[in-house]
């Protein structure tokens, strides 16, 4: 091929098209477990997570309820992923090589939200959110009520219908319950068979399974390296567990101007995608987690 301006615009779009067709390729879990915000900063403030009032009868004047404030911030990062292309591929005609390469550059670019969100679930026990406890605590303060969102217990039934009904029993500053009902229970590859177990057999030692349907098994294999961890989870809402920050749509971008430096300095034409965001927690009502070491 000869190379010219319009032959590269025509390359460009041929890898676009690849990278775009990469990006649809893949169904990501995040987007069922983490909200994802829209950013124009550096960072946002979640003052008003904390509060999650109740109607009430209207007696008199309107009670005006304060939103709880806090100084929940999440920051926003820059990510990047770039391939160079040589003059001579082009010249050559085996830039072809190159179109599987920008279709699975798509892929990544798709798992790069899943890979955030996984990390921040996986310290979810460590990684503080809103009301400066880890996310999974004992010790979460609602009006003068302590809750508790964290286990150490193994997957079993049994543990699994504590978490269920902890969850069910939470209540806001007000003393109103939250109606939360779990609806995913997200094992690592490790926990698959036990958690279908518990909720997909018809039967467990002849006896019909009376938790059969109660959650949907999701089997994520970005908790693999966590093999007890267990986390059940409230994702009907409007603002789910985790929070995916967008800053910065992941674009995919290119360097192919004979003035650009890459092509004077290595005769090379650059292909790659930006993207901006930041990933932190939601109400640590809609999850329940377990780090799994203790057998009960």
């Amino acid at each position: 091929m000869l190379v010219t301006s319009a032959a590269l615009v025509q390359l460009r779009v041929g890898f676009s098209a690849a990278f775009n067709r990469g990006l649809g390729n893949v169904v990501t879990l995040a987007d069922k477990i983490a909200t994802t915000v829209p950013s124009s900063t550096a960072s946002n403030l979640y003052g008003w997570l904390g509060s999650i009032p109740g109607l009430r009868k209207w007696i008199g004047e309107r009670e005006i309820q304060k939103i709880s404030e806090n100084d929940y911030s999440i920051k926003n990062e820059p990510f990047e992923l770039t391939v160079g292309v040589k003059r001579t591929d082009i010249e050559d005609d085996n830039y072809g090589v190159y179109t599987p390469f920008m279709e699975g550059m798509g892929e990544s670019t798709a798992l790069h939200k899943e890979q955030r969100v996984a990390e921040t679930v996986k310290k979810g026990f460590t990684d503080l959110c809103y009301d400066g406890k880890p996310f999974y605590s004992k010790a979460h303060k609602v009006g003068e009520t302590t809750y508790s969102n964290l286990s150490d217990a193994k997957l079993s039934a049994d543990s699994f219908i504590a978490a269920r009904t902890t969850m069910m029993s939470l209540k806001n500053d007000q003393g109103q319950p939250l109606n939360l009902v779990p609806d995913t229970l997200l094992v690592p590859p490790a926990l698959e068979q036990e958690a279908r177990m518990i909720l997909e057999a018809d039967l467990i030692n002849g006896t019909t399974n009376i938790n059969k349907g109660l959650a949907k098994v999701e089997v994520w294999t970005e908790l693999a390296d966590q093999p007890t961890q267990w986390h059940l989870l409230c994702t009907k809402r409007s603002l789910k567990p985790f929070i995916f920050q967008e800053r910065e749509k992941a674009k995919f971008v290119a360097m192919t101007k004979e003035t650009d430096e890459n092509v004077f300095m290595r005769d090379e034409y650059l292909y790659g995608v930006n993207a901006r965001d930041g990933v932190g927690y939601g109400f640590w009502q809609m999850a329940y987690g377990s780090t799994g070491t203790t057998a009960g």
